[in-house]
Order: C-alpha cells, then sequence, then structure tokens
C-alpha cells in the first residue's frame, strides 16, 4: 500500500489526482492542512509519496510550491494532469434564494469569477481547501451556506448539487506533481518511458545570459513546456529559472544538461519522469 501525501482532505482534488494516478492500487492518504505539512511529512517518512499542485491552466503557477519543491529532499517521479469541474453544493434543504455565502479555495474562487459575478449578493469567504469547505458546512449544517468544488464532495458529505460546471474555462486542468525521496524514484518511475525534466538554476547577471540557455536547448531540440522565474531572496534582481523540457533521446537531454551547467550556477535537477496525459 503507497501512503500519500496531500493538501487537503478526502475529496479534495489532489484526493482526485492520487486515486487517478495510482488507479487500481490500494493507497492511504495522509492529509495535511498545508502544503509545507506536506513536505514536512516527506522530510519524516521516507516511504511516503507527496502529490502536489503546481500549476493551473486558468490561476497560473503556485509559486511557493516550487520554493518548497526545490528545499526539500525529493525528486519529482511523475505527474498528472487534471480536468477541474466545479460544482455548486448546499445543504439538501436549501434552495438558491436561501444562499448568501459562498465558501472555496482561494484558487477555485477564481476559476469560478464568471458565476460568482452573476451571484453579487453572495458574500465569498476563502478555505483552506474545497473540501474542508463543503465538510464544514455538512458537519455544522451552516444554512444559507455553499461550498464550491467537485460533485464528488455532495455525494461524501450529504450535500446537494445545486449547479454543476461553473467554472469559468472549461479546459480548466490543474498539474499535480508525484515527489518521493530520492532513494525510491527509479522504484517509482518509469525509466524506459521518461521523457520529461524539471530544472532549476540561476544566471550571472549579465546579458545574453538566458538567451545562451535556450539557444543550447534548441541545438539539442529540447522542447521547452514550461519557464518560471522567482526572485533569490537577499540576492537584488536575481533569479532562479524553473525549466521543465520533453525529449525523445535521453542520451541528447543528458549532453544538453552538460552544455547548460557551465552557463548557469545552482543547477539541480528537481526529477526525470514521464509526461502527464490530461485527465477528463
Amino acid at each position: 500500500m503507497k501512503r500519500i501525501a496531500i493538501q487537503g482532505i478526502e475529496g479534495s482534488f489532489h484526493d482526485i489526482a492520487a486515486h487517478q494516478y495510482y488507479e487500481g492500487e490500494d493507497i492511504e492518504l495522509i492529509c495535511c492542512s498545508s502544503f509545507e505539512l506536506v513536505f514536512d511529512t516527506l522530510r519524516a517518512d521516507a516511504t511516503a509519496i507527496g502529490v502536489v499542485a503546481i500549476e493551473n491552466t486558468i490561476a497560473g503557477s503556485l509559486l511557493h510550491n516550487y520554493e518548497l519543491l526545490r528545499e526539500a529532499p525529493v525528486t519529482i517521479v511523475g505527474e498528472h494532469k487534471l480536468r477541474i469541474k466545479h460544482s455548486f453544493l448546499a445543504l439538501p434543504s436549501d434552495t438558491w434564494d436561501d444562499i448568501h455565502e459562498v465558501h472555496s479555495h482561494p484558487v477555485a474562487l477564481m476559476q469560478c469569477r464568471d458565476f460568482l459575478r452573476q451571484h453579487p449578493d453572495m458574500k465569498i469567504v476563502e478555505a483552506t481547501d474545497t473540501a474542508g469547505a463543503a465538510s464544514t458546512i455538512a458537519r455544522e449544517q451552516m444554512h444559507g451556506h455553499a461550498a464550491i468544488g467537485s460533485a464528488r464532495l455532495a455525494e461524501m458529505y450529504g450535500l446537494q448539487v445545486l449547479q454543476e460546471g461553473i467554472e469559468t474555462n472549461k479546459h480548466n486542468f490543474t498539474r499535480f506533481l508525484v515527489v518521493a525521496n530520492p532513494s525510491r524514484a527509479n522504484l517509482l518511475r518509469n525509466i524506459l518511458t521518461t521523457d520529461k525534466a524539471s530544472i532549476v538554476f540561476a544566471l550571472p547577471h549579465e546579458e545574453g545570459s538566458l538567451s545562451q540557455v535556450l539557444s543550447v536547448l534548441s541545438f539539442y531540440k529540447l522542447n521547452l513546456t514550461k519557464i518560471q522565474s522567482l526572485p533569490i531572496i537577499g540576492r537584488e534582481w536575481e533569479y532562479l529559472f524553473y525549466v521543465d523540457v520533453l525529449f525523445t533521446d535521453y542520451t541528447r537531454y543528458s549532453q544538453c544538461i552538460d552544455a547548460i551547467r557551465p552557463l548557469t550556477s545552482d543547477l539541480r535537477i528537481l526529477g526525470e519522469y514521464t509526461h502527464g496525459k490530461e485527465c477528463i
């Protein structure tokens, strides 16, 4: 049985992503109230696996999770892209006219902003996660309060679905990373299908330093799928660059890493894994 640390509780999108990624396998969830606690769990238990959201097609990157990923003694062993479908959930006895307050995670609220604009009289309240908001409303019988989250939460917590598909963009996906202790990496990833890597590096504060690295990636025919910069604390106007690349030839990929290493500093490979397909 795999022990999976997630941010949130049962019924959250992290829970759904973990079960889809390890479909057909027995897993035990370790539910954490924050992403910091997810990584603390992985530090304390080398056998645990983490499933962590890293970016959404509407809300963008979860910047703090990049920092947590770089600082933690873990490696990326996989990724999962989950279609995010939001529903409007309330107690079974409530009607639309009763609802005056809506609770959910800030990212979920952002993903449903067009829906919320249609209901300006509803007070918006941020929660730690979507499933937690639904669970609290059900447990405390909070009449007049609604939650935004997966329709699955209605069945789990005895709520009703007042409306489905309230997300603004119907192509709303969240990308999750599967992370684990480096000692377990080869056991958890399929080396034969590895075709993606995530790396992080710093660059000298010089003209053309980034373009040199990008030129090398192009020369070795690596497909740059993501680049994210974050400031280096304490070093004004210097940045870390988080880069995702796809490749078809592992040897050429390795040669490319060797070629860009002298152009960068503090280069670290965060993980080599199989790219994830979009799951509806």
